[in-house]
Parts: structure tokens; sequence; C-alpha cells
């Protein structure tokens, strides 16, 4: 009872503070779960996020659900899910019930505004910790770069650059020796 407890506080803290979507939380998930409590490392939460942005669902949810399944099985996963999910939709019911009423006024529109900035950053921050972790050698660049590129110019799911990479990743290991 005491992990489960553990579980939905560390990611109430995270959800409580998770402004701009899963990629913003990035610097929180490994500052609360990697460094404070070792529950993953940080290749594991690259991991976690690697397989919620392809499964159904909001990706700080999936993540939140992996790690929690990893560290106290179902009961786990399901105590990690509602600790990310309650203080947003306390927040979401707060803000709603009040927002309709201010929404068009100018010092609202200006905070949402340098809100949005903000965000931008956030999510800045997190590719630069992902980019560091994830892109080691020349032949993760290049995955790396070509990903970039066909995202920008078609739109093509990401399901399906996760299953391509997961493969060139197979491929190069196995005859490139890569990873040995």
């Amino acid at each position: 009872m005491k992990k489960l407890l553990q579980l939905f506080g560390a990611f109430a803290r995270i959800g409580v503070m998770t402004f701009g979507g899963g990629y913003a939380m990035i610097p929180m998930l490994e500052r609360e779960i990697v460094e404070k409590h070792g529950w993953a490392s940080n290749e594991e939460i690259m991991d976690y996020y690697a397989v919620g942005q392809c499964t159904p669902g909001i990706i700080a949810v999936n993540t939140a659900t992996f790690v929690g399944y990893s560290q106290a099985g179902a009961a786990g996963g399901i105590a990690a899910t509602l600790g990310i999910v309650f203080p947003s939709l306390v927040i979401i019911c707060v803000i709603a019930g009040i927002l309709t009423n201010f929404a068009d006024l100018p010092v609202v529109k200006s905070a949402f505004a340098g809100i949005r900035v903000c965000v931008c950053v956030l999510i800045f921050n997190a590719v630069t910790k992902l980019w560091k972790s994830a892109v080691k050698d020349k032949a993760a660049l290049l995955l790396c770069l070509m990903v970039f590129v066909l995202s920008v110019f078609f739109s093509i799911s990401p399901v399906v650059f996760v299953l391509l990479c997961a493969t060139a990743g197979i491929l190069l290991t196995q005859w490139g020796g890569r990873g040995k």
C-alpha cells in the first residue's frame, strides 16, 4: 500500500505541474522518477515514452501506467495513472468554471499567449535532453534526421516512424555491430 501511495503522490506532483502536454513533463519525470525515486533509468523513461507515443491515449497517462506497472503490477499502474490524471481533472474543472466568464478579456488572452511561449521552451528543453541520450552515433543521427525531414514534409503517423526506427535499430544491431 505504501508503494501505491508513493506512485500516486509522485505522479500527482508531476500531473499538477505538467503544462503543455506530455513532452513538457519529461524534465519533471526525470527529476521525480529517475533521480528522486530511482524507479526507472533515463533510457527506460525514453522507452516508455516511445511506446506511449505509439499506443492509444495520452503520453503522460501511458508513461505513468508503464512506470506504475513496472513498480507494483496492475495496482501500481492504476495508482500512477490516477495520480497523473487527478490533478488535471480538478484543475480543468475549476478553470472551465471560471474561464468561460473571463476568456474574452485581453489580460486572459495575453496570459495564454505567454503560457504558450513558456510551453515551447519546456518542450525544447525536453527535446534537448532526449537528443543527448538518444543520438549517440552516426546511425542514430541519420535516423533522427530522416524522421525529422519526413515528419516535416509528409503527414505520416508517429506509429510508422516508431516501427520503422525500431526495425532499423534491430537491423543495425544485428548486422552493424551496434550496441555490442
